[in-house]
């Protein structure tokens, strides 16, 4: 009762600071620290920090299409791009596209994307936090890497995890319903990779297949491999690009002020029924101070949250291709699943939801989340990291590393600048990182590594 009083006592305390400097000020602001990161000169909040409602992903995309095109003048054909979904984009470029839907055990329908070469060795690709299968194939053929693997000889599958724009499905719930939004990235390890795995492999009559994950996609592997150890056996060679797990070092400001306003935005949320993660214009405007500067380049891509949580680096953003990305990130995620990032973050262990020490006795059977088992992580794991990652660390990466059982290599992209998104939108990704993940594919698929742990 005293933790409770005392979360409430704190959400007041905040409501009336801001309420009071805002009545005080036509224009007030505040300064904190957030562990290293310092915060100055931000305006308060005069509402809620987050607003309720679907619609609004695709209002936050609209706007800031809208500004960028009153701004500068823009190849329609990029134009086309940002509005296309993921199967059409690859149709669009001359490339088989195909629509699947798997359901897992618990009821969420996921919509796969697939680049069909049927016979061949499937790859199952999956996006990463507020990301979606366009991830893959938005920078266009030479560039993304579902269009390389297919033009290699694979039959590429694109993911799209529960909560994303293209799997807000269940077989009970709508995503009105709060129950539709009791995930988090847990829930995408357990149940979704495996149907998705299970699936392809059913449909194609193969034993196994590559998996490559980018961010959170690496992250709901290792959860998978924790959580149904079997379905590792289905995978010849898991390939983690900016892999996540540990992230007590993350420099994120957005991970940053969840881990340390845990407990009262916790409840927060709970109060105003905001279960699908939409930021509000205050939340943006918060972290695009932080993150950003004034540079008429950067301006649209500070109101982008995903921009906002993972970072960008100048020098690998294709301006060209930036109403693109708009145009397509982000793609949703549940609250829960933002408040799993912070707990991680705080707490410095890779391990299940937080409930608190009454319920998680009552779930777990013990007063603290259980550790994620990462010695079931018996695939051969290839990590790729990068020393300017927001997410995921060096020092993180390095102690993933030291825990997994049957590890190919760690390898550090030559690029000191190179980020969390330039694993995916990266101008030189393909010489930078790509080429060695198909050589890394071929490498296994002719047994170079299996004397390794023999």
């Amino acid at each position: 009762m005293t933790r409770i009083t005392g979360n409430i006592f704190t959400l007041l305390l905040i409501a009336f600071a801001i309420k009071s400097a805002w009545a005080q000020n036509d224009r007030p602001s505040w300064s904190f620290s957030l562990g290293s990161i310092n915060l100055f000169d931000i305006p308060k909040f005069p509402s809620v920090v987050f607003d309720e409602g679907s619609a609004k992903i695709q209002r936050e995309v609209h706007s800031s299409m809208t500004s960028l095109l009153s701004d500068v003048a823009i190849d329609p054909d990029i134009i086309e791009d940002s509005k296309l979904k993921t199967p059409d984009l690859i149709r669009k470029y001359g490339y088989p596209s195909e629509v699947h839907h798997a359901i897992t055990d618990d009821g969420y329908i996921l919509e796969l994307h697939r680049i069909a070469n049927h016979g061949a060795m499937p790859v199952l690709l999956t996006h990463g936090l507020l990301d979606s299968s366009a991830t893959w194939v938005m920078m266009g053929p030479n560039k993304g890497l579902a269009y390389l693997l297919f033009e290699k000889g694979y039959d590429v599958w694109m993911t799209n995890v529960r909560g994303n724009t293209y799997s807000r499905n269940h077989t009970k719930y709508t995503t009105k319903h709060a129950a539709f939004w009791d995930f988090t990235f847990h829930e995408m390890g357990k149940y979704d990779l495996p149907a998705s795995i299970n699936y392809i492999l059913d449909l194609t009559s193969q034993s196994q297949l590559h998996y490559i994950g980018h961010s959170q996609g690496t992250m709901t592997y290792f959860i998978m491999c924790s959580e149904r150890p079997d379905m590792c056996e289905k995978v010849m060679l898991m390939q983690a690009l900016a892999p996540v797990a540990f992230i007590k070092h993350a420099k994120s400001p957005v991970v940053e002020f969840l881990a340390f306003f845990q407990e009262p935005l916790a409840m927060l949320l709970k109060l105003i029924g905001a279960h699908e993660f939409l930021p509000s214009n205050e939340f943006i405007t918060l972290f695009n101070q932080i993150v950003c500067d004034e540079d008429s380049f950067t301006e649209e891509i500070c109101s982008n949250v995903m921009f906002l949580v993972a970072g960008f680096d100048k020098a690998q953003m294709n301006e060209t291709m930036v109403p693109v990305i708009l145009g397509h990130a982000p793609a949703g995620a549940a609250t829960k699943q933002m408040q799993h990032y912070g707990q991680l973050k705080r707490s410095g262990y890779f391990r299940q939801y937080d409930y608190g020490w009454i319920r998680n006795h009552w779930r777990y059977g013990s007063i603290n989340p259980p550790d994620y088992k990462l010695e079931n992580v018996l695939t051969k794991v290839a990590l790729h990291y990068s020393s300017n990652d927001w997410l995921a660390t060096p020092k993180d990466v390095e102690k993933l590393r030291q825990r997994l059982p049957n590890l190919v290599g760690k390898f550090l992209v030559n690029d000191p600048k190179f980020n969390h998104l330039d694993f995916v939108w990266g101008i030189d990704a393909r010489e930078l990182l790509y080429n060695k993940v198909l050589a890394l594919m071929e490498m296994t698929e002719r047994g170079d590594f299996n004397d390794m742990w023999a």
